[in-house]
């Protein structure tokens, strides 16, 4: 697949990151828990490397609970401070205030040793779109602070947002990278809806989500659309019988399956397929 996604506004995030890292305490990195893997920027390691991290493996709600435990336990044990959050209802907010007071212990202590009073950290959140950093930012605060919308692309300039009594929130747009390592990546970020539908070809990805269905957790699938055994049924086989199961019908009979496709992504991003995550550690 061809998918083209890195608009201007990317490389001014890039620029953004890198003229404020100085002044901020702790880098909170978002992550998609569905995908942690592939909704990682490679480059945020290196533009961020001076300053301790918090891993937040949001939309937990989204994805299977035993998966996130797992990925959670994988930046543990390589020495990342990493919670499981879900900024929609505020799950795991508590477990995420406690790592920020843990990586920042340390800098508590000298300063005390210095005799400087304690003050709010200031906090640089960062993450690829759609990944649920202004939801994040906004439950923190209790208000509508940040701009969130679920598509990618919404917040475009930085913003500095106070939540009482605990931090000083640096939020940036959402920055992605320009070009792919693994194909795997993009589809996943396809698949969760972190790139526009518009710069990719839907049918296709939604014959690539079928697949994907099909090899893992079939029975999902023949459940929600009513299907018949899927064993040896390809992927644009699959997407056609939900086009005709959804009634997307054009005329002559055929199944027009952009608006299937369509659909799968709706239902797979909505949950109704179930709690699925991508990718494991």
């Amino acid at each position: 697949m061809v998918i083209n996604w890195y608009p201007g506004h990317m490389a001014k995030t890039r620029r953004l990151i890198l003229e404020n890292i100085k002044i901020v305490d702790v880098v909170v990195e978002l992550v998609d828990a569905r995908i942690p893997y592939s909704s990682r920027n490679p480059d945020v390691d290196e533009m961020t490397a001076s300053r301790p991290k918090v891993m937040v493996l949001n939309k937990c709600d989204m994805a299977d609970p035993a998966a996130t435990e797992a990925w959670v336990a994988y930046y543990k044990s390589r020495g990342k401070t990493a919670v499981a959050v879900d900024a929609i209802s505020g799950k795991g907010l508590g477990q995420f205030k406690a790592a920020v007071d843990l990586v920042m212990r340390d800098k508590y202590q000298k300063d005390a040793e210095k005799g400087m009073k304690k003050r709010p950290p200031k906090l640089m959140i960062v993450g690829i779109p759609n990944v649920g950093k202004s939801a994040f930012i906004n439950k923190l605060a209790g208000r509508a602070g940040a701009k969130a919308e679920d598509k990618p692309g919404v917040t475009r300039t930085k913003q500095w947002i106070r939540v009482s009594g605990g931090f000083e929130l640096l939020d940036t747009p959402g920055i992605l990278w320009p070009r792919f390592d693994d194909e795997k990546t993009g589809l996943h970020l396809a698949f969760t809806g972190a790139i526009r539908d518009e710069v990719y070809d839907i049918v296709e990805a939604g014959c690539l989500l079928c697949a994907f269905f099909a090899q893992n957790h079939p029975e999902l699938l023949q459940t929600r659309y009513k299907l018949d055994d899927l064993a040896g049924k390809q992927g644009h086989e699959i997407l056609a019988e939900i086009g005709k199961r959804r009634g997307c019908l054009v005329s002559g009979g055929e199944v027009d399956t952009g608006r299937a496709a369509r659909i799968l992504f709706d239902e797979f991003r909505g949950c109704k397929l179930g709690k699925i995550t991508l990718e494991m550690p």
